[in-house]
């Protein structure tokens, strides 16, 4: 009976070793632990961003005529005061030499009114004209100086409209597109404007920041504006793959959630001396940051079950499953673990969808 005992139990381990050969065979995986530690690490968030110009500037008439001369090309650099377009000039120089003829027949008129008036006062003093000759002279004097004021409006105005047929840059800038040419009739009724003078100085870059991801550094930091002024130097990547040469700076990020992403909106600003920066474009914005005492695991140590991160703990030799909270790095190989493990715990390290609860490591 004892030789078939041990012959029995020799055949049951024969066995379970050739299943657990059989199973390394099948799956490929073996069963490599680490234990957990804490490090100081150095992470980079990426966000999609668009730029945009510091302003842009759409140049829209504000009186009408036929456009005379256009003095300046697509995409030419312009200084503030530079002269764009001029628009025919004609109409309006007539209209102000009608409107100073006014002006100096009105002015006559003040003056020849002042006259009667000082002469009826002198009589009214000698008594030889009444009080009504001399208020009848004081208000034909106050009529003549209210026509002068209406005269000299009148020529402030066509002034002003012979002015604004010479349109210039309101800022420093590049133009944009010329959509008119010579000849053509415009006015303000052109809501896009003869051109744009777009601001590229200094770049406005938008993207988004997770509400999670500000109320975070909000805790840290103590207020919004803290934090703005703590945030790490920003990098900027083109949608061509370039590294933008200079760094950038948070300026400001909205106060109100945006319910249906959970995200905050954030500008950034970055200098745009080369004019490499256009308005328009699109690009990756990336942070910098380092995280301190943080645990880093593998991917390949976990797995997920609807939406939730697994990995297996080895407790007395056996695998046993703890759901974790993690943040992904960048390079797209490791996790930043957020909760569920401590430092100085073993876990299986590779090949944990191949594990099961209990099994032997």
């Amino acid at each position: 009976m004892k030789k078939s005992f041990c012959f029995t139990l020799m055949i049951l381990s024969l066995t379970a070793c050739g299943n657990r050969q059989t199973q390394q065979e099948e799956t490929g995986v073996s069963h490599q632990t680490m234990v957990t530690s804490r490090s100081d690490i150095a992470l980079e968030q990426s966000y999609p961003a668009s730029v945009e110009g510091r302003q842009s500037i759409r140049i829209i008439p504000r009186v009408e005529g036929y456009l005379a001369e256009i003095r300046i090309r697509e995409g030419q650099r312009v200084s503030k005061g530079q002269v764009l377009f001029v628009l025919d000039q004609a109409t309006y120089r007539a209209d102000e030499r009608a409107a100073q003829a006014n002006v100096d027949v009105a002015r006559a008129g003040v003056e020849s009114a002042q006259l009667a008036y000082d002469s009826r006062k002198q009589l009214r003093e000698k008594d030889i004209v009444s009080d009504f000759d001399l208020q009848s002279a004081a208000t034909q004097l106050a009529l003549a100086k209210a026509q002068l004021q209406q005269a000299q409006a009148q020529l402030e105005s066509a002034q002003s409209n012979l002015s604004y047929t010479v349109l210039t840059s309101p800022s420093d800038g590049v133009v944009g597109s010329l959509p008119y040419r010579v000849g053509d009739y415009v006015g303000p009724s052109i809501q896009d404007g003869l051109t744009t003078v777009a601001d590229n100085s200094q770049m406005y870059v938008y993207f988004s920041l997770t509400e999670r991801d500000v109320t975070e550094r909000m805790q840290e930091c103590g207020s919004m504006d803290k934090m703005i002024e703590s945030f790490p130097v920003l990098r900027l990547q083109t949608a061509g793959g370039m590294d933008y040469p200079v760094e950038g700076r948070l300026e400001s990020v909205s106060g109100v959630v945006d319910r249906s992403t959970g995200a905050l909106s954030a500008r950034a600003v970055f200098p745009n001396p080369d004019g490499m920066l256009l308005s328009g474009s699109t690009g990756k914005l990336v942070v910098s940051n380092t995280l301190k005492n943080a645990i880093v695991i593998p991917q390949a140590a976990t797995y997920e079950i609807q939406d939730k991160v697994y990995v297996y703990k080895v407790v007395d030799g056996k695998a046993q499953s703890v759901i974790i909270t993690v943040m992904s790095i960048s390079d797209g190989q490791n996790y930043v673990v957020t909760g569920g493990l401590t430092e100085g715990e073993t876990i299986v390290a590779k090949g944990a969808s191949y594990i099961k609860e209990g099994m032997e490591i």
